[in-house]
């Protein structure tokens, strides 16, 4: 499965795709903080807060693997993580052979919570990005209370991140297409590639100073003041306020079970 952050919100039918965007924020962000808080070899929790994405996957009309498929984009981050079985201390399980770095089963356990505790909350954030549409999500983090400078840093983020990817690619093919490999020739050398790729980090800063200056010139002569407008702004309903309790009811049982049980 490709995932395209431009278009990953995934329009569906489901009651969970109609709930208060603020009702999503915050329990986005209350799973991570499950999970971020269990402790180290907590399987049965791991397992259920898991368990609980594939359900709410499911009931959003995405399938069971959606979230699962789009969170292994963070697998190359935990990278940083690889040296915790070698630096903690306690009982040895394998020794590198020809190296001596010892894997200890207290870093084993420590490494592998790290990566469930990752590709769990990044599960969390894909399912909020598949069941809301930006602008309300905008809209939600503005409600709850969040610097509405931060929130226009975010909101201009998602939009033209990709726009300036692509201009990125045109200034690469346009240096390919006048510089290309002429057999018997020798490649230029890498000083020669430093200085033409930091000539074209400069022109790349300059194209998106003009263009942030022209967004925003065309942004305020249609009323923009600096925070998100919707044309119906959502009201938390009986139900909404269900789905966020019953969930809190849920990770408190979790938590309950990876630090008691």
């Amino acid at each position: 499965m490709h995932f395209d952050l431009t278009d990953i919100y995934q329009p569906r039918a489901g009651w969970i795709h109609l709930l208060d965007p603020r009702v999503k924020l915050l329990s986005a962000v209350a799973i991570i903080l499950t999970v971020v808080t269990l402790p180290p070899g907590a399987w049965p929790a791991l397992g259920l807060v898991l368990a609980l994405l594939v359900l709410l996957s499911v009931t959003a009309g995405l399938g069971p693997f959606f979230a699962i498929k789009g969170a292994f984009i963070a697998f190359p981050f935990i990278l940083a993580a690889l040296p915790i079985p070698f630096i903690t201390p306690g009982p040895s399980l394998w020794v590198v052979p020809g190296l001596g770095w010892t894997v200890t089963a207290t870093g084993l356990v420590r490494f592998i919570t790290i990566l469930l505790r990752t590709w769990l909350a990044v599960q969390a954030g894909v399912l909020l990005s598949a069941t809301t549409p930006v602008p309300q999500m905008l809209w939600g983090l503005q409600a709850l209370g969040i610097p509405k400078l931060l929130v226009a840093v975010i909101g201009f983020m998602v939009r033209y991140i990709f726009v300036l990817g692509d201009e990125v690619l045109r200034m690469l093919r346009a240096r390919s297409a006048r510089s290309p490999r002429i057999p018997g020739h020798r490649h230029p050398g890498i000083l020669w590639q430093g200085r033409m790729a930091g000539m074209m980090v400069g022109s790349f800063f300059l194209r998106s100073m003009e263009r942030s200056e022209r967004v925003y010139e065309a942004m305020a002569s249609r009323g923009y003041r600096g925070q998100i407008q919707l044309l119906e702004r959502p009201a938390m309903t009986t139900s909404d306020w269900i789905a966020l309790a019953a969930l809190c009811t849920v990770l408190a049982g979790v938590l309950a079970i990876g630090i008691w049980g």
